[in-house]
């Protein structure tokens, strides 16, 4: 099985523009999430995707491999596609540029479902972690996730789910991490599929798989890593360096 790592990778962002080429421990944050997922040794390739010639330059200067988007994209999903659709492989893993402490442990979790997976049954794999405070729970930046009994994906919300109507019951709350593994087809199938009103709705991408009928396994981890999406993530991501 050829298991390919993609990094779709944007100059811009609303609330953090140029972030990705923001130092980070004397390197920029997409070489050190480019190195990092390098060095879990999982994949036969690594690529960054992006439409950036400053990040594209970034990544070859320290010899890495680059696929140069050549449309506008609405998703880092369609971003990868396009670069997936000519290279020959089975798995894609979509690792987010702005999470540089990429967690091996958590990657071969998701991997394996598919290794166990005869009957090819699993679309796409991502993971969720358990959360407790209430504040992420009501957070509209937490994506939440519920999932049935086996651990495919129900829905994905910005809201709290479940309710917790029963304040006897114990309810338990899953924050999506936003790292997906696709099987190549369900990657090429995503570009063909409209957005609907749920996904338009909420905003979350993964939703089209769900409306359109993909199974989406999902594995629980409980490292939460570091998410660089504001100045102060970014204070918070060199100060864990520094100790770690």
């Amino acid at each position: 099985m050829k298991i390919i790592a993609m990094i779709p990778a944007r100059y811009d962002s609303s609330r953090f523009p140029g972030k990705l080429m923001q130092d980070l421990g004397g390197k920029s944050v997409i070489l050190r999430t480019y190195q990092a997922t390098i060095g879990t040794n999982l994949f036969s390739d690594v690529y960054v995707v992006t439409d950036s010639e400053i990040i594209s330059e970034e990544i070859k200067s320290h010899g890495g491999k680059v696929f140069m988007s050549q449309k506008t994209h609405e998703s880092g999903s369609d971003r990868i596609a396009e670069a997936a659709e000519a290279i020959d492989c089975d798995l894609v893993v979509n690792v987010q540029g702005d999470e540089p402490f990429t967690d091996k442990e958590s990657l071969q979790k998701v991997l394996n479902e598919f290794k166990n997976d005869p009957e090819n049954e699993i679309d796409l794999a991502s993971l969720m972690i358990h959360i407790t405070d209430p504040e992420e729970i009501k957070n509209k930046n937490s994506v939440k996730v519920i999932v049935d009994q086996r651990n495919f994906a129900l829905y994905f919300s910005r809201s709290p789910i479940p309710f917790s109507r029963d304040k006897t019951v114990d309810t338990k709350y899953f924050k999506h991490k936003g790292v997906y593994v696709f099987r190549k087809q369900a990657l090429l199938d995503f570009t063909k599929l409209p957005m609907k009103m749920l996904e338009a709705s909420e905003k979350i991408e993964c939703i089209r798989y769900l409306e359109f009928g993909k199974k989406i396994k999902m594995v629980e981890t409980d490292i939460h890593g570091i998410e660089i999406d504001t100045p102060e993530d970014l204070i918070n991501a060199n100060k864990h360096w520094k100790t770690n």
